[in-house]
């Protein structure tokens, strides 16, 4: 699949984010090695703490359904510059691999790649449990 591609997916998702206290929507779209597409919206709550961001609202409907196969990840926030995952969003997505793509975009045409590795270098994961 192509990175713009997912983008735009991204970018449909982030129009249903339920963000009444931020005003900051966010969508994010995952994309497995099998092929298959996950999107997800930021979701907050009054109480804050409840909150979601997409990137993990995407990678849990994913998980749910059975695909751990993660490829690469396409994240959108504002318009005004380039959305990047928060830190628990990307530890969160380390439990599925260190070499997954994260498309970090403004739009379809301004977006930046990073291995989660580059984003998140030197992460603990599930092998260091052994």
């Amino acid at each position: 699949m192509e990175d713009k591609l997912l983008i735009k997916i991204a970018m449909e998702a982030r129009e249903k984010s339920y963000s009444p206290y931020s005003n900051f929507k966010v969508g994010a779209a995952v994309y497995t090695k099998s092929g298959k597409i996950f999107t997800g919206c930021n979701i907050e709550s009054a109480a804050f703490t409840p909150t979601i961001c997409a990137e993990r609202v995407a990678l849990s409907k994913s998980i749910s359904e059975g695909y751990k196969d993660i490829e690469k990840i396409a994240v959108v926030g504002s318009d005004k510059k380039i959305s990047f995952p928060c830190g628990v969003c990307r530890q969160f997505l380390r439990e599925f691999g260190r070499d997954i793509k994260v498309i970090c975009a403004k739009n379809i045409d301004q977006y930046e790649v990073h291995t989660l590795e580059e984003l998140l270098p030197n992460s603990f994961g599930p092998e260091d449990l052994d």
